[in-house]
């Protein structure tokens, strides 16, 4: 696997109301085309890039939902209480990670290679993702120690 990026950049919501400061090396980058996340992108998947806890700041007023989640998680997207837009979700799995989507960085994501696609039980035929991209059903398998 290719080393993973590291990044310094500042993002805002599509109003501009808040403000998402990410500093930090990337943990994995993904792509994942669970129900949730087609409904949420509004397309057939959604990109993003996990971070580390400590890596990710938001400035401004935000609101968040939690929904369960397919491991039984708790799954919480945190996003602008004005224009809707999604600043970064965490799972009750992994506290030490968020995940923000790449397309928030608009313009200044270059960076975002995914090795994977999650939830590929769920892709729809009609989104296309590069033939390469490694698939799994649902939750990517543990590594094995």
């Amino acid at each position: 696997m290719s080393k993973m990026p590291q990044l310094g950049l500042i993002a805002t919501c599509d109003c501009g109301a808040v403000t998402l400061h990410a500093s930090g090396r990337a943990i994995s980058m993904f792509q994942c085309a669970c129900l949730n996340c087609q409904k949420v992108s509004g397309g057939g998947h959604s990109s993003v890039v996990l971070l580390p806890a400590e890596a990710v700041r938001v400035t401004g007023a935000t609101k968040s939902v939690v929904r369960p989640a397919d491991s039984g998680a708790k799954f919480t997207r945190h996003f602008c209480p004005e224009c809707g837009t999604t600043l970064f979700a965490q799972s009750s799995r992994a506290p030490a990670f968020r995940i923000v989507p790449a397309g928030l960085f608009a313009g200044q994501n270059e960076w975002f290679a995914p090795n994977q696609l999650i939830f590929a039980r769920s892709h729809q035929d009609w989104d296309r993702l590069a033939e390469n991209l490694p698939r799994h059903q649902a939750y990517r398998p543990e590594a094995s120690s």
